[in-house]
């Protein structure tokens, strides 16, 4: 406690002091004969937290409430106890550390069975409770992220399994928060402490790898870095300049990209960064002139976020140069203000400044965070408003620019119908087309950092296509274009959706040979009737592969397992025989029935069980009724034949777009027929190995959309022209 009095009084006054170490001598209370599984008394938990946000110069509350932040989980203390100690604010934001804390409890349990819906539902909800608690006061989640940082400084202590759930929580979560928050200092401890528990012999290499070289890493950055400051020094342009190694994780990722392009770790350039720090904004372009006199730039590689500050306020100018010995060298250009929220993100906000309360709400200045307040009031569900969050917040973004030169920030893999949507909903409802750096690209084309986009706009809002919620087609990434999209759907009339998902359920089921009963997808989506599941359909709340996803076994296993007092084990074909033991069975290949498909088995006279499609001709025909038998199916990871018939008009490269997308979906080609029609149209025939009708669906989504397609459909043998084989059933 003396090193976080000394260090608090070199900023604080006299009385917040004071505040600080009543928090302390109330916690030390409240802990006190409590021990960590590290051996090391409970309070010191609560005082590593605060000397490092101490180190950020946080205000006094923050201090007291990262103290505190155990005593209502661990010891009993109530919130109103905090505030009539202490304060109002001191006692809000230990509850809102007490319920993050309780969050983790749940999320890394250490348990290895499988979460049910309903604690899958849960979560996501105490997550959507989390984030929105952070968005009202960023504070919360500061020391949340001060407190995880010690916890997995301390990591060792716990049991293995709980080790590893907590340091992936930690990548997944915690990291990707801190980036976004602009913490890159807590950002790269995470991530590396994580990396260091999830992938120990990928740590231990890479910093093996880093110490056989850090004498002449350290020489090539101090030699480049001399270099420069003498060249600011006669341009009179007073500056530090300073060399940042990046983080082992960050270079981890960095060498799996190298090895998809078959290089390997001595050929990674840019392990380190130089940085150029200055008073005045106009001393960063100044800056930017010098090194660029000294060294070519890469003209790719240059970014003015001083200009166009990130969404979570980072400014600086980025740009790599062609150093001395031919090595890239990426420098960074910033003033002093710039760096403290480049390294402390929102923190900096709350950095104690004597006789001023911050400023405008910080909040308000992050778009994102206003999102998150925004999902909150329109979507309904914490599974979607979860979804939303883990793609356009907890994911890598993508940099592009629109016509006016203005900077927009979007999840990677967005398209230019996410770009229309985060621009303006009615630009969305209105995109035709768009243009990228002047040229037309389809509307599902993958944006790039650096990109202009322009998008190319119906005079009326004709309103989206569904056809952009389909998840296979690739025209939407992130979930604010999706959950406008949907929004819009839900305004239409309820007897247009419902014909509308009348429509897209006969076309998937007709395409999965399936025909479930009402009654089974009214249970499968919790729907009251049939028209509320159709409507939901219709509007885009549920898509057609959510429907094929859970009509698959992987999806019903669970209700099987509760129907069933013992497990069965999985058969060679993936079946279950109902009421019998373990008895032969194979798949007929008149119908090449699929995991998903409504199934009936033959008894056969001496091949065991054949199993068939419930509507295979040969089994309607069957005059042997008592040789029937009920089945179901089972587990399974085999693979399936199927055969699909693709109708199209005949063009150059249409074979190669059909096998490109089958390749997409990682499935096998095992045979494949062509034929040229009198009419300039063209049939292909397929056989493909795949895992069941969940992956079908996809297929059909993807083959539907190559050009020129008009029909794809499943053919039984009987009905394929070129693959015909006669099924075996006796």
């Amino acid at each position: 406690m003396r090193d976080l009095i000394a260090k608090i009084e070199t900023y604080l006054p006299s009385d917040r002091v004071a505040l600080v170490q009543k928090a302390y001598d109330f916690a030390a209370r409240a802990h006190e004969g409590q021990v960590r599984l590290s051996g090391e008394p409970f309070i010191h938990h609560p005082v590593e937290t605060a000397l490092y946000l101490a180190d950020l110069h946080l205000d006094a509350t923050t201090l007291a409430a990262a103290l505190l932040h155990d005593v209502m989980e661990d010891c009993g203390v109530t919130q109103a106890e905090l505030e009539g100690e202490f304060s109002n604010d001191v006692a809000r934001l230990v509850d809102g550390v007490t319920k993050l804390s309780r969050l983790d409890r749940v999320n890394t349990e250490g348990d290895e069975r499988e979460r049910t819906p309903e604690e899958d539902y849960s979560q996501a909800a105490s997550l959507r409770k989390m984030l929105i608690a952070m968005a009202r006061d960023l504070r919360v989640v500061l020391i949340k992220l001060a407190d995880r940082l010690h916890n997995m400084r301390t990591l060792k202590a716990h049991p293995l399994e709980r080790r590893l759930a907590i340091a992936q929580e930690t990548l997944d979560i915690y990291a990707p928060l801190a980036h976004r928050l602009g913490m890159w200092d807590i950002k790269w401890r995470l991530e590396d402490l994580a990396f260091q528990y999830l992938e120990p012999a990928s740590y231990r290499q890479i910093s093996k790898l880093l110490a056989s070289r850090r004498e002449e890493r350290e020489e090539h950055i101090t030699r480049v870095a001399d270099i420069l400051a003498q060249a600011l020094q006669e341009a009179s342009i007073k500056a530090q300049v300073t060399g940042r190694a990046k983080n082992i994780y960050s270079i981890h990722m960095k060498m799996r990209a190298y090895a998809a392009q078959g290089k390997d770790f001595n050929e990674i350039r840019d392990l380190f960064a130089l940085r150029i720090l200055v008073q005045e904004k106009q001393e960063c372009y100044a800056a930017l002139g010098v090194v660029h006199a000294l060294w070519p730039p890469i003209p790719s590689l240059f970014d003015d976020y001083i200009g166009k500050p990130k969404e979570n306020l980072y400014q600086a100018l980025h740009t790599t140069v062609m150093g001395p010995e031919g090595v890239p060298v990426e420098v960074q250009i910033k003033t002093n203000a710039m760096h403290q929220v480049s390294e402390y993100g929102v923190a900096a906000h709350w950095r104690y400044k004597e006789g001023n309360a911050p400023d405008t709400p910080f909040e308000q200045k992050m778009t994102w965070l206003r999102q998150l307040l925004e999902w909150q009031r329109d979507v309904s569900g914490a599974e979607e408003f979860l979804e939303n969050v883990k793609t356009d917040i907890f994911h890598d973004q993508v940099f592009v620019y629109t016509p006016k030169g203005d900077i927009k920030e979007l999840p990677s893999g967005s398209t230019p119908i996410d770009f229309a949507y985060h621009v303006h909903t009615d630009l969305g409802h209105k995109c035709m087309g768009a243009k990228v750096n002047g040229k037309l690209m389809a509307l599902d084309y993958e944006l790039q950092n650096g990109d202009t986009i322009e998008i190319v706009a119906s005079k009326v809002a004709r309103g989206p296509s569904l056809d952009w919620l389909n998840p296979n087609a690739g025209y939407v990434r992130s979930a604010t274009a999706k959950q406008r999209i949907r929004a819009w759907f839900r305004r239409q009339e309820r007897s247009a959706n419902i014909q509308r998902g009348h429509e897209l359920l006969a076309r998937e089921m007709r395409h999965l040979g399936m025909n479930p009963p009402d009654a089974e997808l009214m249970l499968l989506f919790k729907m009251d009737s049939m028209d509320d599941f159709l409507a939901a359909l219709g509007n885009g709340s549920i898509t057609v592969n959510q429907v094929a996803a859970r009509l698959a076994p992987q999806q019903r296993e669970a209700q099987i397992a509760q129907q069933q007092t013992t497990p069965v084990p999985a058969t060679a074909s993936g079946v279950e025989v109902l009421g019998v033991g373990d008895l032969l069975t194979h798949l007929a290949p008149c119908c090449s029935p699929l995991p998903g498909d409504e199934i009936i088995g033959f008894i056969t006279r001496n091949r065991g069980i054949t199993i068939h499609r419930k509507e295979c001709r040969n089994i309607l025909n069957e005059d042997e009724a008592e040789r029937l038998i009920g089945v179901n199916w089972g587990v399974t990871k085999n693979l399936h034949p199927v055969r699909l018939s693709i109708d199209a008009w005949d063009r150059v490269g249409l074979l190669r777009d059909i096998t490109t997308q089958v390749s997409a979906e990682k499935v096998n080609i095992a045979a494949m027929v062509t034929m040229e029609n009198a009419d300039g149209t063209a049939t292909v025939q397929l056989t493909l190995f795949i895992t069941g009708v969940d992956q079908l669906s996809r297929l059909f989504t993807k083959l539907e959309g190559v050009q020129g397609v008009d029909n794809v459909s499943r053919v039984t043998v009987d009905q394929a022209t070129s693959l015909v084989q006669v099924g075996e059933r006796t």
